[in-house]
């Protein structure tokens, strides 16, 4: 079995086709269902971020796993297959590896080294496991690749170019109003993105925030989280965002919302109550949009989308930076896939030793057979140095045959010692079974590639 991964992100598809793909946690719920219906796909695992979804599956198959998951992402979008297809990548095997690690590095965000992504990747494990759809085989891959992302914040400098999306459209905003120190913002959406949206505004020194939500309890907790960094915040519900407008310098939408938050009438209702005309920027961070399209189109009024945001330089992280991070997420990839080839001789050495212990209990009995007289201490001592060769005679082709192992290939070695002591397959198949399950990569199949449905090849480079 291999890791499959099938996804649309900003770097294949336009922000509408996103905004048709864009899942919220009872979606994903669902399509990771649909998915496990199939006797293909035994382990799936949703990423879903305003710049992507993607689902990473073990399947027993490529080509019935693609055709599952292909279908039900394309009956959840209202797209047809041949539809998506145009705007899908799919890696599998080693590339499915390397894709995720780049993914959690932030090397394959809009904002190049965004931190967010870590939380997202990790988020989307713990929601998988909580729910049971995760093995072995995504458990260890999604372990590693938080901890990949980890090193690559921790050991280079990728975040400091590009800190967030937040932070990049709050520069944009900066070009469009001057200096936000002194202003006034709104915060629509109080999770994790509007919690970022929180503190990058204040550390640009802006005077005041309103922080509206569906939820006013959340709402109020922000509020009260701003407040406690010495800014004056107050929470609103959603009906009170138009009045809000009227004063207002800066607003950053990031909802969940899977329709517009932020409609032409409100911001028309808004600005109709201001003392005097003035510049108005909008932050539109949701996905899909959280701020009406034709709001654009007003006098002095700004909005920053996703695909403002990809087309910033200062979105890129530094070029010397990016590829230290790069080397690292390489490192990784070569060490996980090296440690799945290892464990997947893992059980065939295991055969191998307990047929030698097989063939050691064997002899002693015929031993007892023809010695019958033996005393217990001399018995014991040929047992010992029965075993003792037998150990020695094993030890260094069964630490050698893992070495070999874990170099791509290696499972020809494993195959090897199979055929040269007449190892069952079956009894393989049963110390495999015996243990938890060993079912790491397949590495060989499509020659552990990188396997495009889009004439273009998106992959993690700058």
């Amino acid at each position: 079995m291999s890791v499959l991964l099938f996804g649309v992100s900003h770097r294949s598809a336009p922000v509408s086709v996103l905004e048709q793909m864009s899942t919220d946690e009872a979606d994903q719920a669902k399509i990771i269902d649909e998915i496990l219906r199939s006797a293909l796909v035994t382990e799936a695992m949703v990423l879903s971020t305003c710049n992507r979804i993607e689902v990473y599956a073990v399947v027993e198959a490529f080509h019935g796993g693609l055709s599952v998951i292909g279908q039900v992402l394309a009956e959840h979008s209202g797209m047809s297959l041949q539809d998506l297809t145009k705007y899908a990548y799919v890696r599998y095997a080693e590339a499915a590896v390397e894709h995720l690690f780049a993914v959690a590095s932030g090397l394959d965000s809009a904002v190049i080294g965004e931190q967010q992504v870590l939380g997202q990747v990790r988020r989307a494990y713990a929601t998988a496991e909580s729910n049971h759809t995760v093995g072995r085989t995504l458990h260890e891959l999604s372990q590693r690749a938080l901890s990949v992302g980890k090193r690559v914040h921790t050991e280079t400098g990728i975040d400091a170019a590009g800190a967030s999306v937040v932070s990049v459209a709050l520069d944009i905003a900066e070009r469009k109003l001057g200096s936000l120190t002194g202003r006034r913002a709104v915060v629509v959406g109080a999770g994790s993105m509007g919690a970022l949206a929180a503190k990058q505004l204040l550390r640009a020194g802006v005077e005041r925030i309103h922080v509206v939500n569906r939820t006013l309890p959340r709402a109020k907790r922000l509020a009260e989280n701003i407040n406690e960094q010495g800014i004056a915040a107050e929470a609103f519900p959603f009906d009170h965002l138009p009045p809000l407008l009227t004063d207002a310098d800066v607003i950053v939408s990031c909802t969940g919302a899977v329709r517009p938050v932020v409609s032409l009438a409100d911001v028309h209702r808004g600005l109709a109550h201001s003392a005097e005309r003035k510049q108005l920027v909008f932050c539109d961070l949701g996905m899909p949009r959280d701020v009406d399209p034709t709001v654009a189109g007003l006098p002095d009024v700004h909005v920053i989308d996703m695909e403002r945001i990809q087309r910033e330089p200062s979105a890129r992280a530094a070029a010397s930076d990016a590829e230290a991070a790069r080397t690292i997420v390489a490192a990784e990839v070569a060490l996980y896939l090296a440690g799945q080839r290892m464990a997947e001789v893992t059980p065939t050495v295991t055969a191998l030793r307990q047929r030698a212990a097989d063939v050691v209990e064997a002899e002693l009995l015929r031993l007892d057979n023809r010695l019958p007289g033996l005393d217990a201490a001399h018995r014991d001592e040929v047992a010992k140095t029965v075993r003792r060769v037998v150990d020695k005679l094993l030890h260094a082709p069964t630490v050698r045959v893992k070495q070999l192992a874990s170099a791509p290939g290696g499972d020809s070695y494993a195959e090897a010692l199979r055929e040269l002591f007449e190892l069952d397959q079956q009894a393989v198949d049963a110390v495999a079974a015996g243990e938890l399950p060993l079912d790491g990569l397949d590495i060989n199949a499509v020659n552990g590639s990188e396997i495009s449905v889009v004439t273009t090849d998106f992959d993690t480079s700058e």
